[in-house]
């Protein structure tokens, strides 16, 4: 397996094919991609790790914070979200929207109704070994939100820097758009390393040689699959953040989930296209994220 150490601005990159890299300071003055960001609760016992998670991704794009209720509205949700807010230390006046019914669907309902840019949540249902699972209301977020997703599978009311951070390139417009968001929130991190790995399974190189023999397209080499990817990274521009390339290869996607336990990521990020609320099938190399959750999860869409 080789690797690709995209280094940091102001130094030469470690790819094959140096490339001076300037810092460009207009990055500065970009708006936010996230207008709104809101974090459902039904107030389990994780509400205020959850919401202090919330808080520090609403601080680091500088975004409106709702809260999502699933539940009645009375003079003891009213107090618990009083509470909360004074104790995070966040604008009594945040918006919170109650809804009823399946707390999936409920939340879903809020975010298309409200038109929310981002919703967190918590993750876990339960952990087998070392693989912690999606909970039913987590996995439908992820597979039927029409908005960016960020699931917490430990949150902590003292938030832990995202030190090492893993994002999943497909080298599409939209993984473009995505990881540059990825590197905004990664410089406020201080992250110590972005992995930007493409996931390479058996069944992508059949169906690419499937396609070559159809004189479709030309089957590339690992070294050209490895050039086209440091390539991606920088066409997403001047960044301080350490930036290493890795192809994933193995039978199936979970190889991928290997890796993001070996360099115990703080989180990983997979850009998906927006589905206008339909259930989303995932491609096969990363259909895994459903079920199987590695660490912290951000899907952007």
């Amino acid at each position: 397996m080789k690797s690709g150490l995209v280094g940091r601005a102001h130094s030469t990159c470690g790819c094959r094919n140096p490339q001076k890299v300037e810092i460009d300071y207009r990055c500065m003055t970009v708006p936010s991609p996230y207008r709104t960001i809101a974090v459902a609760t039904t107030f389990s016992p994780r509400f205020k790790q959850v919401l202090a998670e919330a808080k520090r991704i609403r601080d680091r794009f500088s975004s409106d914070l709702h809260l999502i209720y699933v539940g009645d509205r009375n003079e003891e949700t009213s107090k618990t979200f009083n509470d909360a807010l004074a104790q995070m230390q966040l604008p009594a006046e945040s918006p919170i929207h109650y809804e009823n019914g399946d707390p999936a669907q409920a939340i879903l309902s809020v975010v298309d109704r409200h038109k929310i840019d981002m919703v967190i949540a918590g993750a876990l249902e339960k952990e087998v070994v070392f693989h912690p699972f999606l909970g039913n209301v987590a996995r439908r977020l992820v597979r039927e939100a029409a908005c960016a997703v960020m699931l917490f599978t430990h949150p902590d009311v003292k938030p832990k820097p995202l030190r090492q951070i893993v994002f999943v390139a497909d080298h599409s417009e939209h993984a473009l758009h995505a990881l540059k968001k990825t590197l905004r929130l990664a410089s406020a991190e201080s992250c110590e390393r972005l992995y930007v790995i493409r996931i390479i399974t058996a069944f992508d190189k059949a169906r690419a040689s499937i396609r070559a023999d159809a004189g479709d397209e030309k089957s590339e080499t690992k070294d050209e699959e490895e050039d086209a990817l440091e390539r991606f990274v920088l066409s997403a521009g001047a960044t301080e953040v350490p930036i290493e390339t890795r192809c994933i290869r193995g039978n199936t996607g979970l190889a991928a989930s290997d890796f993001v336990q070996s360099v115990k990521a703080d989180l990983l990020v997979v850009p998906m296209p927006r589905n206008d609320g339909a259930i989303q099938q995932l491609p096969s190399n990363i259909g895994w994220i459903t079920d199987v959750i590695p660490c912290n999860l951000w899907v952007i869409r």
